[in-house]
């Protein structure tokens, strides 16, 4: 699946976002305008302004509505909350080139809020994901004890961990320590 650079970025964004939601036995990282600072720092996101409590709780909003994106079991409802996110964003689609980057489309509108800009840019990337008719790649991890959301953009779509390294490592692990223990009965 050939995604351009901007749509990646906003994919990456989207999903790092969504995994700042607190689950299982992690904590919420967006619980604060620092933590939401930090957020808009590592992502690069431009044209941002001055942050506060109310583009914290517009953000907090924002992930849960991708995390219902992710959730969506048909297309038609995943579709129907990517419309709702884009429509709320006031998209204004915008070919820019800026800090080093070549020509791309920013989705907000100048001067948009975080939320606004995170809505309306991610909203975008998830929506060409579903145009591709490719929603089964937005997936959350298998392990039991993770859930973290990930795109899963291997060739064959068998990814089923957020990181191989880790969750699925462990898991493989576990499993052949079963099998070991089994075997030697």
């Amino acid at each position: 699946m050939l995604i351009p650079h901007d749509t990646r970025i906003a994919l990456d964004t989207v999903v790092d976002l969504m995994n700042t939601a607190p689950q299982g036995d992690r904590d919420d990282e967006l619980v604060d305008v620092p933590s939401l600072r930090t957020f808009v720092r590592a992502h690069d996101i431009s044209d941002v302004g001055t942050l506060d409590e109310d583009d914290l709780r517009a953000v907090q909003e924002v992930r849960a509505r991708f995390a219902a994106v992710f959730a969506a079991q048909d297309t038609r409802i995943a579709t129907t909350l990517i419309n709702q996110l884009v429509a709320a964003a006031g998209t204004t689609p915008q070919l820019t080139n800026h800090d080093g980057y070549d020509w791309h489309v920013h989705y907000f509108a100048p001067g948009a809020s975080v939320a606004d800009h995170l809505g309306a840019d991610c909203g975008m990337a998830l929506a060409f994901i579903i145009v591709a008719g490719e929603q089964e790649r937005l997936r959350r991890c298998e392990a039991p004890d993770c859930g973290r959301a990930f795109v899963d953009l291997s060739r064959n779509r068998s990814r089923r961990y957020c990181d191989s390294r880790t969750c699925g490592n462990r898991l493989h692990v576990a499993a052949y320590r079963a099998r070991r223990k089994e075997a030697a009965g």
